[in-house]
């Protein structure tokens, strides 16, 4: 069975192979057993090159060379490529993360500090404005922002918003050390789990008729969502980010004055 182009191309990018191992590895799936050259014919890859191909396939645990001669090679079934797959990601994330955090005792990472601290004195106010694409740059402008709150955090959220937030933000609320958080979002009965989790960490408002998306951080730094997010796919939802004591100061009277009306 002979895959479909459109099919062969969602392969490669699931499974972050190349074409040509995306053809092979189906050939061989379709086979079970084969060797180099049954399965270049097959997919039609060059012959050249589906040694190499299937020697990366094999380090990569899609594959296996079958004992013997002529040398052929067995399919991996795949929900264990799946496991595979999976293992390998988690671990090269670990790894990943691990080099970011040791970069923070390094000389280089301290030059980058120094750099952005010298830069952003000759920046003028009105300059230190940006845009997030994407929910999850948004969220994680959001994450950025509470975990460096250092008097107050004010959110304007929906119900659903509320929600979202909750499970993005309620590590780095409960963080927070002498920092006045206050969340105005409509409330209802299945936010009851999200009012018992944050007492204690932050104070929660029910608000009907307002409908805005903004967290307002010291009144300093401000950000506010362009779009209702009932009417926006999550890959395009927009937010504008401010650092500016003036205009964050006014979003933030803005919400002081809905927060005192309920």
């Amino acid at each position: 069975m002979v895959l479909k182009e459109q099919t062969l191309k969602k392969l490669k990018t699931i499974f972050d192979l190349n074409i040509y191992e995306v053809k092979i590895w189906s050939a061989l799936l379709s086979k079970g057993v084969a060797s180099a050259g049954e399965l270049a014919e097959m997919s039609n890859v060059p012959r050249s090159r589906s040694y190499d191909v299937l020697e990366s396939l094999e380090k990569k645990g899609f594959i296996v060379m079958k004992l013997g001669k002529p040398i052929k090679y067995i399919a991996v079934q795949p929900e264990e490529i799946i496991n595979r797959v999976k293992f390998n990601i988690t671990e090269k994330s670990k790894e990943d993360i691990l080099n970011i955090e040791n970069a923070k005792s390094t000389d280089l990472f301290n030059e980058l500090v120094l750099l952005y601290k010298n830069g952003i004195e000759n920046v003028e106010p009105s300059s230190l404005t940006g845009s997030f694409r994407g929910r999850a740059n948004v969220y994680s402008k959001m994450i950025e922002m509470v975990k460096n709150a250092k008097k107050s955090v004010k959110i304007m959220t929906t119900d659903a918003g509320l929600i979202r937030k909750y499970n993005y933000l309620k590590n780095h609320v409960k963080r927070l050390d002498k920092v006045d958080v206050r969340i105005l979002a409509p409330v209802s009965k299945e936010h009851d789990k999200i009012l018992m989790d944050l007492k204690g960490f932050a104070n929660i408002k029910n608000v009907e008729g307002i409908k805005g998306r903004m967290i307002v951080v010291d009144g300093k730094e401000a950000l506010f969502m362009v779009s209702d997010d009932k009417d926006i796919h999550e890959n395009y939802d927009t937010a504008i980010w401010i650092s500016t004591p003036y205009l964050a100061g006014a979003l933030a009277s803005m919400f002081d004055t809905a927060w005192n009306k309920q």
